[in-house]
């Protein structure tokens, strides 16, 4: 989350390439905790049981309109050693399509499962879980995100990375107000 992305970076860590994309946002769709708890029970069956697993991003917040993406976050030891998951995740249809430092996402090869990977203690698992929480609670920052995700979904994009990149603002903003309210300065 909030990464600054140019074209030479993202030729770096992405496999297979840049992909010209347009996104496309829907309405809410109350299959997607449906969709999430059976996508985690692939996971767990190539890695075991103790997987640590959790829905984020917009299709893990009741109400908020999303690309048809499922995201998912997934906390291994080492994110460093491949070994441990990426061979089991292939075996079970994921495809590895992010390798960059602490960090690697694996996707479906219809691209609607988006599978981040993290290892323990990076901060990106508590911005993950603070936005989508935050989003449960707050119906006026839900609507914020809504409207600025079907703005920028009118556009075309030379990776789904600059969209992701185009939000870091309304993130940004939306991650302050999740952790005041985590501190009990908001409401």
């Amino acid at each position: 989350m909030g990464t600054e992305h140019d074209d030479d970076y993202l030729d770096q860590v992405l496999i297979g390439g840049r992909e010209p994309t347009r996104i496309v946002v829907v309405d809410p769709d109350p299959h997607w905790a449906d969709r999430f708890g059976a996508l985690a029970a692939r996971v767990r069956r190539a890695l075991g049981e103790a997987v640590r697993i959790e829905h984020i991003g917009s299709t893990s917040v009741p109400g908020l309109a999303a690309k048809p993406i499922i995201d998912m976050l997934l906390i291994v030891e080492d994110v460093d050693d491949e070994d441990a998951f990426v061979p089991a995740l292939v075996a079970e249809g994921f495809v590895l399509r992010v390798r960059e430092a602490g960090h690697r996402m694996l996707r479906t090869p219809a691209r609607d499962v988006h599978l981040h990977v993290y290892g323990e203690g990076a901060h990106e698992i508590q911005d993950y879980r603070d936005l989508r929480d935050w989003l449960r609670h707050d119906q006026a920052d839900r609507e914020m995100y809504a409207a600025k995700k079907r703005e920028l979904a009118e556009r075309e994009w030379r990776d789904m990375n600059y969209y992701a990149q185009a939000k870091d603002g309304v993130v940004a903003l939306i991650l302050a107000h999740a952790r005041a309210w985590r501190t009990g300065e908001r409401a």
